[in-house]
């Protein structure tokens, strides 16, 4: 039988959701906020394409099964009702199936619990075609995958609709959405675009700002979030990550150089652009300017060596280094790059592992930062190459980062840096660490970098002076017990 030629007017859709009535994307994200229409257009533009197109299939799937009854198979109801396209459908209650009956389109509503079962569906007509995934922070990688691959083949157009709302920074749909790829396309919206929310639910949600701004950047503007609670300012770190949304750095690369007799040529050293390079810088080096790098080794619980660069003159992070290195590459990439930054001060961390600080010090390398110690034998100060992290300044040098954020979060460039602030939480003994799973080698190089900074000039000159700040660590040895 043939389809019915529908119109339905524009007006009955959200504008920011009405271009994506008709696409041709294998994959379509909807997230963002609580009440913004996502999920309502979805339901429309179904029952739409299943008046219009002669062959449509679609399976929607939650978590769990039963609780479509509530949410995907209500909405399907309620538009069909409010349409006037009774019928045009057929809706079983009993197993959940709706069917247009001018031309066999079908609609089957089922659970990711047993997805054993997904394997024996069939449709009355035809394959199934589409794929709709509802609450997808809920369902798990595998699960989508599986879905994916029963998607594949046959000779019509295959298409998987996601939507939810986030609330996990770590989750996979949020690498899925970052990933670039042709023949995917993702929205993100919020109350704020939904013109048929009532004023008594927008004054709901807008009183959030106040009494729970954490909640109310998570759940009403759609930001990503965490599980518990972050020690940085959640709302002002995901308002900035919206501002450098598609920010490019100014370059990224990463350098060569002549190795010598062991030594780094300095004349030879060169950048190297590339979109895959180690280095990001997001302003350029100004001649005369002083710099500072804070660097973070790859050491227990960390799988990358990092390089944060400040602007001594007014903190702004204007490049990182991110990689996976052997000890001695990073160590003299980081070379590079103090020298690049007009020779700046560089302070990397040495609890796990000191052999990139004593390669920079073969390499020559003249601004380093210095700590003193006190011998525990002599109790003499000695000077010490080296920022080193312990349970005093550990919290000082993030307490002060968290200060930093709360106050300027327009310092940072770095999504990566930003990203990580979002996972950084405290356990259940109350430490200040990476949540499991997620990293905090930016934010713990980026704490040193801004410690350290005081051993370097503030002011831009000709010629930058080195200062030296003093940080005494006492390691007394323990008196002997009397018998």
């Amino acid at each position: 039988m043939p389809s019915l030629n529908i119109h339905i007017p524009k007006e009955v859709f959200n504008d920011i959701f009405y271009p994506y009535l008709e696409t041709n994307y294998r994959y379509e994200v909807y997230y963002g906020g609580a009440g913004s229409g996502k999920s309502v257009f979805i339901a429309q533009s179904y029952v739409y394409r299943m008046l219009t197109h002669k062959m449509l299939n679609l399976l929607t799937v939650r978590q769990t099964g039963d609780t479509n009854r509530d949410s995907t198979f209500a909405l399907f109801k309620q538009c069909i009702s409010k349409w006037g396209l009774d019928k045009q459908f057929t809706v079983r209650e009993s197993d959940m199936r709706i069917t247009c009956n001018l031309n066999g389109n079908s609609i089957i509503f089922k659970g990711l619990d047993d997805t054993e079962k997904l394997k024996s569906i069939t449709f009355p007509k035809g394959e199934l075609t589409d794929v709709w995934i509802e609450e997808a922070s809920e369902v798990l990688l595998e699960s989508f995958n599986q879905l994916d691959v029963r998607l594949r083949g046959g000779n019509t157009k295959k298409q998987i609709r996601i939507s939810f709302n986030p609330v996990n920074i770590n989750h996979w749909l949020k690498k899925f959405i970052d990933k670039k790829q042709a023949n995917k396309m993702a929205l993100h919206s919020t109350y704020k675009h939904n013109k048929f929310l009532d004023d008594a639910y927008k004054e709901l949600l807008e009183a959030y700002k106040e009494s729970d701004p954490y909640y109310y950047t998570v759940y009403c503007l759609g930001g990503w979030g965490v599980v518990g609670k972050t020690i940085f300012d959640a709302q002002k770190v995901n308002v900035r990550l919206a501002e450098i949304k598609g920010y490019k750095p100014f370059k990224q690369g990463t350098f060569v150089y002549e190795y010598v007799n062991q030594m780094i040529v300095d004349s030879s050293i060169k950048w190297i652009p590339g979109d895959d390079g180690c280095i990001r810088i997001y302003e350029d080096v100004k001649s005369g300017y002083p710099y500072v790098i804070g660097g973070d080794t790859s050491g227990d619980g960390s799988d990358f060596f990092i390089g944060q660069v400040i602007n001594n003159t007014n903190g702004k992070q204007v490049a990182t280094l991110r990689h996976q290195f052997d000890e001695d590459l990073y160590a003299q990439q980081m070379y590079c790059l103090g020298k690049y930054f007009n020779n700046a001060l560089i302070g990397i961390e040495v609890n796990f592992s000191t052999h990139p600080i004593k390669e920079l010090q073969r390499l020559g390398y003249s601004n380093m930062f210095m700590r003193e110690v006190e011998d525990s034998i002599t109790n003499k100060i000695e000077k010490k190459f080296g920022f080193q992290t312990n349970k005093l300044t550990r919290p000082l040098i993030i307490a002060d980062l968290v200060t930093i954020v709360r106050e300027s979060t327009e310092l940072f460039n770095d999504e990566d840096t930003l990203d990580e602030m979002l996972t950084f939480v405290r356990n259940e003994k109350g430490k200040a660490c990476a949540q499991a799973g997620s990293h905090d080698d930016c934010i713990m190089a980026m704490a040193i970098t801004y410690y350290i900074r005081s051993q370097q000039s503030y002011k831009a000159t000709d010629q930058l002076i080195p200062m030296r700040k003093k940080w005494i660590e006492i390691h007394r040895p323990k008196k002997k017990a009397r018998y």
